[in-house]
């Protein structure tokens, strides 16, 4: 986070703006709800609440002032009352679990891989597991300097995964993740990672959100490495939002 730098409030507004339309633009159905002048951070809306199929799931955060946007009763009707979903608030148990910020889950096969970091805990993971009804859960260790795994790792279409090796503490766990991949991997550089290139989004089962940071900051091999799998990058600039720690992917919540 740019802890020390001035941000343009009006600015961040365009832009998150801008990531809905072209969202949209792409064929994707878009759900907003109005911000807050007390939880800024409500943004990285993924971070706090998730679905898997007629279910939403609450995250239980680390920090307290993130602890206010799960008490937001709008967003809770909006599931339970417009569309019926049932509700597993992770916020009432005694664990730490930021939901797809610190769990990056292939869909397609009902598996999780967890990047262990102040944002999670042992308890936070396994309530995560349950609540998201996966298969299986790969818990790892982050760097310490890493905070979210879904800043350093993002699974496309549940045929490629995008990995920071970098940002791990035991060397052999990106290789490992990659076997579950079959070699589907593009591989970036902690260059790379810094300006949220890992924190992009396949939006559908070619089209990939990335911030226009991410995407500059990308090398030739790298950009050639999605175009193989078959995806379309589509960069947008989020530069303002950034400043805060999160990108593209952070600032959406899927709804299944």
């Amino acid at each position: 986070m740019a802890v020390k730098a001035e941000v343009d409030a009006a600015l961040a507004i365009r832009q998150h703006r801008a990531l809905a339309a072209r969202i949209r633009e792409l064929g994707v159905p878009v759900v907003g709800f109005e911000g807050q002048p007390h939880t800024p951070d409500d943004l990285f809306c993924n971070n706090v609440f998730a679905t898997c199929a007629g279910h939403l799931i609450i995250g239980s955060m680390k920090h307290s002032e993130r602890r206010l946007e799960a008490e937001r009763m709008d967003i809770r009707d909006y599931f339970t009352d417009d569309l019926g979903y049932a509700v597993t608030d992770l916020s009432q148990l005694n664990c730490v679990a930021e939901l797809t910020g610190c769990l990056v889950i292939d869909r397609g096969r009902q598996v999780g891989f967890c990047g262990m970091s102040p944002r999670v805990d042992t308890s936070g993971c396994e309530a995560m597991h349950d609540a998201f009804g996966l298969q299986i859960t790969f818990c790892f260790d982050l760097k310490d300097e890493e905070y979210h795994t879904n800043v350093v790792m993002s699974v496309l279409d549940s045929r490629c995964v995008v990995i920071c090796p970098d940002a791990f503490k035991d060397p052999r766990v990106p290789s490992v993740i990659a076997t579950a991949f079959d070699g589907h991997v593009i591989e970036i550089s902690k260059q790379e990672k810094l300006a949220f290139a890992g924190n992009c989004l396949a939006l559908t089962a070619r089209d990939v959100m990335i911030s226009e940071a991410g995407f500059d900051s990308l090398s030739n091999a790298t950009k050639e490495a999605f175009c193989h799998e078959g995806f379309v990058l589509h960069p947008i600039d989020l530069s303002e939002i950034e400043k805060a720690g999160g990108s593209v992917r952070c600032c959406i919540g899927e709804i299944y």
